[in-house]
């Protein structure tokens, strides 16, 4: 099966965040002649600048310097001093959209009950840290494979970014309504009730 080529993410956050739901993340691991691969099971929508809860808002830094460059890269940063998020760079350089990867269900390469239930948990078990950051996931070792089959998309406000105000009730988190590995926020985190 061919990687999703760069075309497929030159779209809008919103957009890429709902098609990525279904998707397979393959990390192959040449050292050890393995690959961990996961169905991508929920996302969150980060729409640039004007989005306050997205990084882009404080312009071009190191930190952003991924994050505002070529669609279909990997951007991934260090949280709350503890976990690794993994997101996934798309519309165009200079845009700053990005779609951030909450959870994924474990299709192969993952020791039994592995959780990749919350973007910290997805970071960890599939291998991925900050040293990543940049990478062209359009070829690898860290790619990603088309969905197979049709589901059932939820929808809510995003996690964990009630500081956005408005922006934080944006409706732009997308989950496989069937999944039993999307994660499970309490609804203090959700939207703008949200620290």
């Amino acid at each position: 099966m061919p990687h999703l080529p760069r075309s497929w993410f030159a779209r809008d956050a919103r957009v890429v965040a709902r098609a990525l739901l279904g998707c397979l993340l393959v990390h192959e691991r040449a050292a050890k002649g393995e690959a961990r691969i996961a169905r991508i099971v929920e996302t969150e929508a980060y729409r640039g600048p004007k989005d306050l809860a997205c990084h882009a808002r404080v312009g071009l830094t190191g930190r952003t310097r991924v994050l505002l460059g070529q669609e279909g890269r990997a951007y991934v940063y260090f949280v709350y001093g503890m976990h690794d998020c993994f997101n996934v760079t798309c519309l165009g350089e200079g845009e700053g959209h990005a779609v951030l990867v909450r959870a994924g269900e474990a299709e192969a390469g993952l020791e039994e009950g592995t959780r990749l239930d919350g973007p910290g948990r997805f970071a960890r078990g599939m291998g991925i840290t900050t040293a990543m950051s940049g990478q062209d996931l359009t070829r690898g070792p860290l790619y990603l494979l088309p969905r197979v089959g049709r589901l059932r998309i939820g929808v809510s406000a995003r996690v964990g970014v009630g500081y956005a105000g408005e922006w934080a009730d944006r409706p732009w988190r997308f989950f496989d309504a069937a999944s039993q590995q999307v994660s499970k926020p309490p609804r203090s985190a959700i939207g703008r009730s949200s620290p």
